[in-house]
């Protein structure tokens, strides 16, 4: 099997695991920017044991098989805190035990003090989060990571909508994952794209989710990158 194969199997069975775990759902629903897509993702429903522990496993295959070189991680608040720690595990269990660090939205003036919580940051750091919007969290977690003096060296997310920005009447030519990887110079990876979901549709046998594939296709046509 090539390495491309075992890529787009990886990708497959995430978007087959987020459809049976109700995370990636279909209907309509509007997005941060006023939208109406006829699917969404919320990652935020993970939310027992073993579910979380068979994100952290994507998250850990998809990281490992990227060939990007690195040597810590580092989650955003909120959602970044839970995936960087449950990803830091895994990659443990798979003989990578690496160390790990996230931020608090709010300083602290006791204690230890500050807004980074964790190993100190250093080296080459990748930053974990679900998905990528606006970038803004993305921004402020490159400039903590260099502010101390370490690199960052990747994005990793769990689905990138490919999907441009701006208003309708003024879109974007990039999406955001573009625009983070043309701004910091660094990959940004996805355990699956717009497109592995568009994959999935076309090609199951349940009548059901098959109904979808025409309305998933219309929104890329029209905000697609």
């Amino acid at each position: 099997m090539s390495a491309t194969a075992a890529v787009d199997n990886l990708a497959q069975d995430f978007v087959k695991f987020s459809v049976e775990a109700g995370v990636l759902r279909f209907g309509e629903f509007k997005t941060k920017a006023g939208r109406l897509s006829p699917y969404f993702f919320n990652a935020g429903l993970f939310d027992d044991g073993a579910k979380l522990g068979r994100l952290a496993e994507f998250y850990a295959r998809r990281l490992l098989a990227s060939r990007v070189e690195f040597d810590m991680l580092f989650g955003p608040a909120y959602k970044g805190i839970t995936l960087v720690a449950a990803s830091a595990v895994e990659l443990a269990r798979l003989g990578r035990n690496l160390p790990y660090a996230y931020n608090r939205k709010e300083a602290k003036a006791h204690g230890e003090g500050g807004t980074l919580v964790g190993a100190p940051l250093a080296g080459r750091v990748v930053i974990i989060d679900d998905v990528i919007t606006d970038g803004a969290s993305k921004r402020e977690s490159v400039d903590m990571i260099r502010a101390a003096g370490a690199q960052p060296a990747a994005v990793l997310i769990a689905l990138d909508r490919m999907e441009r920005g701006g208003t309708d009447d003024n879109l974007s030519q990039h999406s955001a994952v573009e625009d983070i990887q043309r701004e910091y110079g660094m990959p940004v990876l996805a355990i699956a794209t717009l497109a592995d979901l568009l994959q999935y549709l076309r090609s199951n046998d349940d009548p059901a989710l098959g109904e979808h594939f025409a309305k998933v296709a219309g929104y890329r046509e029209r905000y697609g990158v």
